[in-house]
């Protein structure tokens, strides 16, 4: 298992429980627990950490609102995510600790960015054209390879689509289990997921677990905006202290 300091293992716990929650309908929090096992671990090492445990999230999302999922919107993106996936493994492969860290804050700002300008644009009609899908599916698979960070865009992709919240919820789901279990095995080849790191994460399933009940119960009680107001805050600093 990966030697963690008592303030890292309080810092992961925290991260784990945060992906639990967000796989449970309140988005925004998924890039707040990539920076924050970035913060404890190297770049590049945090990213494999994290996929196990989006898995893990994944499969209890998925179970809860699968039947909502639209899946025409679903294989529209799959071709298209798969192919930025095998880009950003190339790219993994090629880039330094320094680089990765650079590339993941570079992202997770950008994404925080295009969060808010999602905000501003959802009220407004618009038309896509054909370039829409593969863009927006070449992007995330890009992002999620690297970062882990592809929940915005899909954010975007299904906002234009126009689909009720619990379309939303599940088709969001469905995609990323089946992306998130795509990625394992470049992960595994690029050795970003390996035994000692997959020990630390059945360590923190449990947790993940409790973060997904954590979740449904605050989806119906708190103010989503004001949440993802402080997760995306959160987000930028910690986003901007990776490129420092």
């Amino acid at each position: 298992m990966i030697a963690l300091e008592p303030w890292q293992w309080g810092l992961a716990a925290v991260a784990a429980v945060i992906v639990g929650v967000s796989k449970s309908g309140i988005s925004g929090l998924g890039m707040l627990a990539v920076v924050i096992f970035a913060q404890i671990m190297p770049a590049k090492q945090a990213t494999g950490l994290v996929l196990p445990l989006l898995c893990f999230g994944d499969i209890v999302g998925a179970a809860v609102y699968w039947k909502h999922a639209k899946w025409p919107l679903i294989w529209r993106l799959v071709p298209w995510t798969a192919a930025g996936v095998v880009i950003g493994y190339f790219a993994m492969d090629q880039i330094s600790e320094r680089q990765a860290r650079l590339l993941i804050g570079g992202i997770v700002l950008g994404l925080v960015a295009m969060h808010f300008i999602r905000r501003r644009v959802a009220g407004h009609e618009t038309e896509h054209g054909a370039w829409f899908a593969p863009t927006i599916g070449v992007l995330a698979g890009f992002t999620t390879l690297v970062a882990n960070a592809a929940g915005p865009l899909m954010v975007v992709y299904m906002l234009a689509m126009r689909l009720p919240k619990m379309d939303f919820v599940g088709t969001g789901a469905v995609f990323f289990l089946l992306l998130n279990f795509f990625k394992v095995p470049f992960m595994v080849h690029l050795g970003l997921i390996n035994a000692a790191s997959f020990s630390l994460n059945l360590s923190l399933v449990p947790l993940v677990f409790a973060g997904t009940w954590i979740g449904r119960k605050l989806v119906v009680k708190i103010d989503q905006r004001g949440f993802e107001n402080l997760a995306l805050i959160l987000s930028l600093l910690a986003g901007v202290k990776l490129l420092i």
